[in-house]
């Protein structure tokens, strides 16, 4: 392969863009470094006329080959709020039906299809056995390394049949943090025999059959002392290429994230992950910084410190995953395939409700009190949270509601209540785990934890546990309180101790 610099450049960079249109500026913006990746978010994609619309406009703009990437895990990380809302990996695990996983898996693929989306970062490797962190809980398939990787290849499997590329992350592993990447640098400071065993495990099951890899920004000291993984050659070419012979494309997770941006600038960030051994670097935050990335980068290329070989090889790395995975303009989700998909994942979401302690029969009709936070927050990476109204409206299809709402934790004094006998149920609606003040004085008579399943440990009272708060979720949880369903669905990590807060 033989590329001007400038082409170099631009074939290593992913981006963002900043609306659901492309004008006609920053179509010039994107020929003019001849950028071929770029990764949408719900802004993107408001609607399947416009997130359609957007594609085709990308595609007259960049050509056929090109890579359309985003987040659609399932759960709470799904980009596209009018497409079936697919399973958590953590509800999938739950259910522990590899059949299921990969019927699923094939399902948002086929969504994606239909908007010519060719590439999903999904799905999570990252094994959750840390309660308190703060940003995998359900995205992960669970704590167990032999059973993530079975569940999650069968999910890749399914997806990978219906011509949507699929990225595993975050390599080496986010399982073991107590700290959010968006928000700081975590550090997972543990012996490297015990990185191999445990966090590398479903990596190196999967190494072989991923398409594509998304780089951790966290620092593993055991394996670089001084760079976190998206930066480090120690890990991006010793560990990830040589050691376990991965040959898939390797594409960083986002350079704006706090862990990277604040210590070292998405620029510097983009040329030394290059460096490491990366073959995308994906730069957020359009378009100053792909343009400050941009120069970095052909600075670099210019002086020596990247070596064009490097790029090449990066680049030809990008072009066949584009040769094997080409963003479709023939596939549309016709009516009675939506359906059944919809279907399959109100199964899913049905199969997966777990119960922690046990659950009463609350017969239809009943009234109940519904303690429920007003408007849950995102967590930086699903960019919504649930709405009490949207559960309200789910549970009051069976029972009769008196609804307590708060603001804020701190605002809400159970004691404050009214001491009248009426059935209490708490409902858990974000990832936040629970501070020692409420542990120790919130008494619901049961405890319905939507989000975080760890959220389950810190109310003394039985759980009902979803692992999301899909429309589907919410509708199987109502059916259960009320004793049409049943909670069958096994706990795919310790709970542990009640929480301890770090």
């Amino acid at each position: 392969m033989s590329l001007p610099p400038q082409q170099l450049t631009g074939r290593c960079l992913m981006v963002d863009l900043p609306g659901p249109e492309l004008s006609r500026e920053d179509a010039a913006r994107l020929q003019k470094l001849q950028v071929r990746a770029v990764c949408l978010f719900r802004r993107n994609v408001p609607d399947a006329a416009r997130a359609r619309q957007l594609v085709a406009d990308l595609k007259s703009a960049l050509g056929d080959d090109i890579l359309i990437g985003l987040d659609q895990e399932g759960g709470a990380v799904m980009r596209t709020q009018f497409l079936p809302q697919a399973p958590s990996a953590m509800a999938l695990a739950a259910a522990d039906d590899a059949a299921l996983s990969r019927e699923v898996g094939a399902a948002v693929a086929r969504g994606l299809k239909s908007l010519g989306v060719n590439w999903n970062f999904a799905p999570v490797l990252d094994l959750n056995n840390n309660p308190a962190n703060p940003v995998i809980g359900e995205r992960s398939f669970g704590a167990d390394p032999a059973r993530a990787a079975l569940l999650a290849r069968a999910w890749m499997d399914g997806h990978l049949a219906e011509g949507v590329a699929c990225c595993v992350k975050h390599f080496p592993g986010h399982g073991d943090t107590h700290t959010d990447s968006h928000l700081d640098l975590p550090v997972v400071d543990k012996p490297q025999a015990e990185l191999r065993d445990y966090e590398l495990a479903p990596f190196k099951a999967l190494a072989g059959h991923a398409p594509a890899l998304m780089s951790a920004h966290i620092r593993f000291p055991a394996l670089d002392t001084e760079w976190p993984a998206t930066l480090s050659p120690a890990i991006l070419t010793g560990l990830l290429r040589r050691e376990l012979g991965y040959r898939g494309v390797a594409i960083t997770d986002a350079l704006n994230m706090k862990a990277i941006r604040e210590r070292w600038g998405q620029a510097f960030g983009a040329v030394q992950t290059l460096k490491a051994g990366a073959d995308l670097a994906l730069v957020l935050q359009f378009a100053d910084e792909m343009q400050h990335s941009a120069d970095a980068v052909a600075a670099a290329l210019a002086s020596g410190e990247l070596a064009t070989a490097r790029l090449i090889e990066a680049s030809e790395r990008v072009d066949a995953l584009i040769r094997r995975f080409p963003s479709r303009a023939d596939a549309p989700y016709r009516a009675e395939q939506r359906a059944a998909d919809e279907a399959l994942f109100a199964e899913a979401w049905q199969r997966a409700l777990t119960a922690h302690g046990p659950l009463p029969t609350l017969p239809a009709g009943r009234r109940l009190r519904l303690v429920v936070q007003d408007q849950a927050p995102s967590d930086g990476v699903s960019e919504e949270g649930l709405a009490a109204d949207r559960l309200i409206a789910a549970l009051s299809r069976r029972h009769a509601l008196e609804v307590v709402r708060f603001e804020r934790r701190e605002a809400l004094h159970w004691d404050t209540l009214p001491q009248d006998g009426l059935y209490t149920v708490l409902a858990s609606t974000t990832r936040e785990r629970y501070g020692a003040r409420e542990r120790q004085s919130w008494k619901p008579d049961l405890h319905m934890a939507l989000w975080n399943p760890y959220a389950a440990a810190d109310i003394a009272a039985p759980a009902l546990i979803s692992y999301g708060f899909a429309d589907a979720a919410l509708d199987a949880a109502s059916r259960c309180l009320a004793g049409d369903a049943i909670a069958a669905g096994r706990l795919p990590v310790q709970l542990g101790a009640p929480y301890q807060e770090q």
